[in-house]
């Protein structure tokens, strides 16, 4: 079956009780069309860059699933009519990461691999 991502935001006024019950909802949505969820992950309340529904915050939840389209079709129709679910991302992916989310990574790891050949910001370099 096909891997899919998936980044859902909720109305920030629900409490973290009520926004991993829509993990729940919509990962049972997927089980009974044929799919399974892989990893699930409840982010927490994070600062939009821009306002949604006049919201600034948003709950933010994740999700790696194995589903066949028509799962991830009638699960992103049923986040579209939710009263709480302000916006939903799916992407189709060739295969899973191992481990959480870059989200639920500690800073200190991520920052190992990519900017380990940067200069400290006191030690910038001349210009010629």
């Amino acid at each position: 079956m096909p891997l899919y991502e998936h980044v859902l935001i909720a109305r920030q006024d629900l409490s973290n009780a009520q926004a991993e019950g829509l993990i729940e909802h919509f990962s049972a949505v997927l089980a009974d069309n044929g799919g399974a969820v892989v990893l699930s992950e409840y982010w927490g309340v994070k600062t939009m860059a821009y306002k949604i529904n006049k919201n600034r915050k948003g709950h933010y939840a994740y999700l790696r699933t194995d589903a066949p389209a028509a799962a991830v079709l009638e699960m992103e129709r049923l986040a579209r009519l939710h009263d709480d679910v302000m916006r939903v991302l799916t992407i189709k992916v060739d295969a899973h990461e191992d481990g959480p989310s870059v989200q639920m990574q500690k800073r200190d790891e991520r920052d190992r691999g990519e900017r380990g050949d940067r200069p400290e910001r006191g030690e910038r370099r001349e210009r010629r």
